[in-house]
């Protein structure tokens, strides 16, 4: 879907769209942040310090446990190749801005890479795509300046498209909205200069020849990651950081 047919969808479907949207947080369930640690070393060799930041699928809303969570697999992954210290710092809720003021709260140390979650709150409060871009800007830029991030990986915005907790049309309206904006992130990121402060990278989910469907992909709730997912998303992410940091060969 184009952009200007998501406009159209808003403004001829709008008074639908907003009872859908009600009817979407009233019906779905409420899982719970999963029980775990949210910070440790794990792994042996070169020293990699990782912070992990965002909302939800972030915190492992879906999972039994952090382990089986974004943050659990990721580290997994990770400590196979390196000693892995490492900070969850994620809330249920979070939209870029609600991102940026829980990192000015947290106290200033050094981290070499910083993995974002976040744009699915901003997607359903329907900021619009350029604004979200500048927020990411300065998400990266306060990760540089206050806690010496030299990479940022941008999680994409998942496909909201294939949310099946979500009704049509609002499902393609808010897939399109997501789409827009990892669009104009790629964009963003390919225009950088090369001798830009910090890296900043795009991680894109890679399922690789066979696409997990949505009930391989989605949790109960039809809304968030399940496990399978987030084994998925955390050995991508690996990958591309082990890469970046010239830590595994291409």
């Amino acid at each position: 879907m184009k952009n200007w047919q998501c406009w159209g969808l808003l403004l001829g479907l709008g008074p639908l769209l907003w009872l859908q949207g009600r009817w979407v947080r009233r019906v779905t369930p409420r899982l719970p942040e999963p029980p775990g640690p949210r910070a440790g070393e794990a792994g042996a060799g070169p020293l990699l310090r990782l912070l992990i930041a965002g909302d939800s699928a972030g915190a492992g809303v879906g999972a039994d446990s952090q382990h089986a969570a974004l943050s659990g697999q990721l580290v997994q992954a990770l400590a196979a190749h390196c000693t892995v210290r490492w900070q969850l710092h994620a809330v249920t809720g979070l939209d870029s801005l609600g991102l940026q003021a829980l990192l000015h709260q947290l106290p200033a140390q050094p981290f070499d890479v910083a993995v974002l979650s976040v744009g699915v709150n901003d997607v359903t409060a329907l900021v619009p795509p350029d604004t979200w871009l500048q927020r990411q800007a300065a998400l990266a830029q306060l990760l540089a300046e206050r806690f010496a991030v030299r990479t940022v990986v941008h999680s994409a915005v998942p496909p909201m498209h294939h949310f099946s907790a979500l009704p049509q049309p609002l499902r393609a309206c808010l897939g399109a909205w997501a789409q827009a904006m990892n669009r104009g992130l790629a964009h963003a990121l390919q225009e950088l200069p090369a001798d830009a402060p910090v890296k900043r990278l795009l991680h894109l989910l890679d399922t690789g020849s066979e696409p997990l469907s949505p009930v391989q992909a989605l949790a109960s709730d039809r809304f968030h990651p399940g496990p399978t997912a987030y084994a998925v998303w955390g050995q991508g992410l690996a990958q591309q950081i082990l890469l970046s940091e010239g830590l595994q060969a291409p």
